[in-house]
This record gives structure tokens, sequence and C-alpha cells, in this order.
């Protein structure tokens, strides 16, 4: 199961402030395709009031974005590790902005469809180049680099949430997927053409044994091949479906719960209850990928895992309780979503720690496509919450946080660190067998 490129490779020249501009603008293209996901929620009632299509087919769009956005990640990331990030990234710009366009122009159930897969193609071009890259280029802070690139799709809704929600009432959802669509497609467009990988793959360094990295680069067959790649990827899959539900569907669960549109004070500030939450939720899952991944770098990528998905646990617990409470809804959200997001930090860290770097963005994106697999739920919860209301939802997606908790710690932990110190130990044996043999030929 060793790969033949097992051999550490050269360190990269010293380019400290270089990796850092490519880090910077990496986020940069992640927060202009964060709407296509975080600003979904938005849309989905003007539609279903301009069109009568009901909540269930729209969303059924945020679901094949969503599994469009992932499960190609895989291929566009080959395309990335053979002909570089430039092309695809630019491919991801002028394919977001066709989105958007496309969704102003709607008028059915189909081209709404059409578009959510088109913007899930460039949506994920631009997230596995950009995560890939950061890894790339951060073997020795991937936690903190992967948290960093997914914080500018996490928080880069933030800061536009309140101006296209404005734009919805003013000018109709229409205006704003045609004004918001061309802008993000075009930044990308134009920053593709800076965006570099490192010249020579740069070597782990492990910082202590809370760490342990390979000294291995696994290929893409090698890891599918794993079963610790598919633990990891089952675990993802449990944590995300909560995640992904509450981003589509947390404008109707406001709505149902009837505090949409209650005023909610915070800290001097005071909006309707549903902007106020979406806003909130958009910072605290941005400030937390990166939080996490530092801590993930001193800690342990599964000793934070444990922490993060139980106080998730704890907060769709709170919302399925009293989640009916304004400002209790505002605040649980944002807890939720500042522990949520870090699956898109340390997920990313861990497979690079596992499977090495050279092979780093299509593995990852390889496992990135756990996302697309959780997002089929998405519907699903829909349907449960008619039958049996959200209580029923939240208590689903508890058992799977919790139970995904408890799996990072104890299976997770102990399995990977087999694996890799099994491969390693594996690659020496072979290497030394190897040079005996070899002299014995001399």
């Amino acid at each position: 199961m060793v790969s033949s490129n097992s051999a550490v490779t050269q360190a990269q020249p010293s380019s400290s402030g270089f990796r850092w501009l490519q880090l910077a603008m990496g986020i940069v293209c992640m927060a202009m395709i964060a709407n296509l996901q975080y600003g979904w929620t938005l849309f989905v009632d003007p539609i279903d009031a301009a069109h009568h299509w009901g909540r269930a087919a729209i969303q059924l769009a945020f679901t094949i974005f969503v599994v469009t956005e992932t499960w190609l990640v895989p291929v566009e990331a080959w395309f990335v590790d053979k002909y570089g990030p430039r092309i695809v990234v630019m491919f991801g710009g002028v394919m977001i902005a066709l989105s958007w366009l496309l969704n102003s122009y709607a008028n059915s159930l189909t081209l709404l469809y059409a578009a959510a897969v088109i913007g899930g193609m460039g949506a994920g071009a631009v997230y596995g180049t950009c995560v890939g890259n950061a890894l790339k280029w951060f073997p020795d802070r991937r936690g903190l680099a992967a948290g960093a690139t997914a914080a500018g799709f996490g928080a880069g809704a933030a800061i536009t949430v309140v101006p296209i929600a404005s734009m919805i009432a003013s000018s109709g959802y229409q205006a704003a997927f045609l004004n918001f669509g061309i802008g993000q497609g075009v930044i990308v467009f134009a920053l593709a053409f800076f965006i570099r990988p490192p010249t020579v793959a740069m070597p782990p360094k492990k910082k202590q044994l809370n760490l342990p990295q390979t000294r291995i680069d696994f290929t893409p067959p090698q890891v599918l091949r794993s079963p610790i790649f598919w633990i990891m990827y089952l675990v993802f899959v449990m944590v995300a479906a909560g995640g992904l539900m509450a981003a589509a569907q947390i404008a109707p669960i406001a709505h149902d719960y009837k505090i949409a549109s209650t005023p909610v004070t915070l800290a001097g500030f005071q909006m309707a209850a549903l902007t106020f939450a979406i806003s909130l939720d958009r910072i605290f899952d941005g400030f937390g990928r990166p939080f996490f991944g530092w801590v993930s770098d001193n800690i342990g990528r599964e000793h934070t895992m444990f922490i993060a998905f139980g106080t998730g646990a704890l907060m769709l617990l709170t919302l399925s309780t009293w989640g009916h409470n304004p400002l209790v809804f505002v605040l649980a959200t944002a807890v939720y979503f500042g522990v949520f997001g870090e699956i898109y930090s340390l997920f990313p860290a861990t497979c690079g720690d596992t499977f090495g770097s050279k092979f780093a963005t299509t593995n990852n994106g390889m496992l990135y496509t756990a996302k697309g697999t959780a997002s089929l739920l998405v519907p699903a919860a829909s349907i449960v919450a008619t039958t049996y209301g959200w209580h029923a939802v939240f208590v689903i997606a508890v058992a799977l946080n919790a139970t995904a908790a408890l799996m990072a710690v104890f299976v997770i932990k102990p399995l990977r660190r087999a694996f890799i110190h099994g491969n390693e130990v594996a690659a020496e044996t072979a290497a030394t067998t190897s040079a005996e043999t070899n002299a014995k030929i001399a």
C-alpha cells in the first residue's frame, strides 16, 4: 500500500510571504462562492411566492447544487494536480456567474435545476482548488490554512446577507441573482490569474505526538482502499447532514416558528430574528473554521472533533427545545455554525496528515464528496418536518453529532495512528530488504 513516491520530498525554498498571499487569494475566491450555498435560504420563499413550486421542490435545487459541487471535486482536483490551479479557478468563475444568471431568468424547475448543476460545477472547482492549494503550501499549519480558506466560504456570505435581502425586498430576487452572480464570477475569474501551487513539494513537520503526520504520499487508489478513509467519510456525512439541513432550512424554520420578522436586540444591534441569525451564523462559521483548525494543530484533530461535534449536538438540542424564542434561536444557531464549519478545516487537515501532500488536492476532493452524500438528506428533512415537526429533525441531527463525537476519539484516533505507523514501518522494512538484496548482488 506504499506509494512509489514515498520518499520525503525536498523543502520549498523560502517564500513565506508569497505563500500567505496565495492563502489570502484563496480566501477571497472562497468568499465569492459562499452565497451559492449560504445565501440560498434567502431565495427559497421568494421563489415559492413567485412560482408556487413548493419548498421541497425548490430545495431539491440546493441538493443538486451540493451534490454536483462535491462529487465532481475529485475530477476537478485531478485537473488541478495535472494542469495547475489557474485554469480550474477560471472555469469556476465563469460557471458560478452563469449559474446565478440562469437563476434570475428561471421560469421552470428544470431551468432552476440546470442552474444548480452549473453552479455546483463552478463552486466545486473553486473550493477544491483553493483548499488543496492551501494544504500544499502549509503542511506545517494544515489546520489553520485549511480553516482560513474554508472560512472564506463560511463567512463570505456574512457581508452580503443584508444587501442581498434588501435587494430581494426592493427589486426582486431575480435582480439579486443577476447582480451578485456577475460580480462574484468576475472577481474569481480575475484572481485565478495569480493563483499557483508550490514549485516543489513541502514536507510535513511533526510538531508533537498528538499530531501524527505520514511521510508517505498515498495515491488516490491507495486511499480508496484504506478503511480509515471510509470511516472518516462516514463521520463527515453524519456531521455535515445536520449543518446542511440547517443552512438550507433556517429561513423556513424561522417562518414556521413565527419568529422570522421578530426584532431581536443584541449588543446594541437590532434586526429581524432571521436576518440577525443568518448574519451571525456566517460570522461564527467563518471564525470557527480557522480557530478550530488552529486548535487541532495544537491538541490533535480527533480531540478537536470531539469538542466541536459535542457542542454542535448540544446546540441542536437547545434549538429543538427552546428554538421558538427569537433570542435563543439567534444565539443557538450562531454557536452551532461556529462549531459546524470546522469540519471543512479538520477533515482536509486530517486527510493531508494521513495520506500525504503530493496528492492532497485529489485525496481531499474524494473525502469532500461526503458533503454531497450528506446533502441527500436535506429534502428528507423537509419530509420529516412536515410529518413530525422540526423537533424530530433536530433530534435526529443531535444523535448523529453525538455519535460522531464519540467515533472521533474512540475509532478514528486509534485507527489513524495504526495506519500511519504500520505503513511507515512497512516502507522502512521494504527499503532495508531492498538495500540488503542489492548489497548481496553487488
